[in-house]
């Protein structure tokens, strides 16, 4: 792998659970390459959403570090809590698309200006409605643009929520169990279309899921166990989901 697009380095991560340290990262390093998919599986309360957070911005770990295109996020060195939340947020806005299981789309909202969303509260350059129609007729949504979240189907609201994530061209993609709430037709198709519109643009992916068909389109498939994460090969990654009845 050539320079990484995102390294975390040494990450921890520790909740407190009814008075007693709860360790969920344990000075977990990763490396994302321009382009990668990455697959993470584990079971269910093992860290994986902790895990896409502190990548995206929006949990900070206690201890480690997190590199993106050589620069340390994290580094407090000189910087006050205001301009490190900064630091964050721009990373969040500039380079970073979410999708996320229960789509979190805004209700009142139509789909066109869920899609819009992100260029206008970063308030980007160019035109925000052709870029999210664009989007969306890509997507299979042209017809469904002026519609809000309650007269749209579960695949519909998550393809919406798959265009708001891309619409502002991130490096990196995070999605956490982004099929989970689907049949498995439609979550196989958005999946398909999340893979065929990586290809196109070139970003980044990391997949957090407990789906085998998910996790065998990805690249790579890594194990977060006990804090860390640890790589399987198809035979481990066979075993792995054949343990769970998958």
């Amino acid at each position: 792998m050539s320079e990484a697009l995102l390294r975390a380095e040494g990450v921890s991560r520790v909740y407190d659970s009814g008075g007693r340290p709860l360790r969920v990262l344990d000075e977990l390093d990763l490396a994302i390459g321009e382009g990668d998919a990455v697959a993470v599986v584990g079971d269910s309360g093992v860290g994986k959403s902790t895990l896409l957070h502190i990548l995206g911005g929006l949990d900070r770990p206690d201890a480690g570090r997190l590199v993106f295109r050589g620069a340390d996020l994290l580094d407090g060195v000189g910087q006050t809590a205001w301009s490190l939340r900064q630091r964050l947020a721009r990373y969040r806005n500039d380079s970073v698309g979410f999708v996320f299981q229960m789509h979190n789309l805004l209700p009142e909202f139509s789909a066109q200006e869920n899609v819009e969303m992100p260029l206008r509260i970063g308030a980007r350059a160019g035109d925000w409605r052709a870029a999210a129609a664009d989007l969306l007729e890509r997507l299979g949504l042209a017809d469904r643009a002026h519609h809000v979240p309650a007269e749209l189907s579960g695949g519909e609201q998550q393809r919406v929520a798959m265009a708001r994530a891309l619409v502002a061209s991130p490096d990196l993609v995070l999605a956490d169990e982004p099929t989970g709430n689907l049949d498995p037709s439609t979550g196989r198709r958005v999946f398909e279309l999340l893979r065929e519109l990586q290809r196109e643009r070139g970003f980044a992916l990391v997949l957090a899921t407990h789906s085998e068909r998910l996790a065998r389109g990805c690249d790579r498939v890594l194990r977060l166990v006990e804090g860390r994460l640890r790589p399987l090969d198809e035979a481990e990654t066979r075993r792995y989901f054949d343990g769970l009845g998958a």
